[in-house]
């Protein structure tokens, strides 16, 4: 996490990769998205997708996953340098969210965060908002998955 005065409007930034297996396609589909497209190849195979499909919610999910890990990352480094570590706020929700192009086991997906519009909260001066546009890229080059998310972020100490 970085705070609110670190950020730039336009800022885009990588936050990981993940490769979706016919295996971890199975797992996620089994428990959270059932439906035969996500749990049986040749239903995959039969489907308008022409593969077996990650659940969008499993594609969501990783994406949570890699923005958490960014995030501790990101306050890891801050501490060794002996900065002042960020601590992220709550998301007051998302919009957009699009699943562009079906995501087929192997596909690697890679995401990103671009910082669409930053602002100081009114009724709290210690966090800002910022929105971003949440972005998955295939190995292809594709995108194929995307929200525009809202999120509270932390102001410097300093700052008013």
């Amino acid at each position: 996490m970085r705070f609110l005065e670190d950020m730039t409007i336009g800022q885009r930034h990588e936050i990981g990769t993940f490769t979706f297996t016919a295996d971890s396609i199975k797992a996620f589909a089994a428990q959270f998205d059932p439906q035969p497209f996500h749990l049986d190849e040749e239903a995959g195979k039969a489907s308008l997708f022409g593969g077996l499909a990650a659940s969008g919610w499993h594609i969501a999910a990783v994406c949570m996953k890699l923005m958490v890990a960014d995030a501790q990352r990101d306050a890891a480094e801050a501490a060794k340098r002996g900065e002042p570590v960020a601590s992220g706020g709550p998301s007051p929700g998302f919009r957009e969210l699009r699943w562009l192009k079906p995501v087929l086991a192997g596909d690697t997906i890679t995401y990103y965060k671009r910082v669409e519009n930053l602002r100081p909260s009114d009724s709290r001066p210690q966090w800002g908002i910022m929105q971003a546009r949440n972005t998955g890229i295939n190995q292809r080059g594709e995108e194929v998955f995307s929200f525009l998310a809202t999120a509270f972020v932390p102001r410097r100490p300093h700052a008013e």
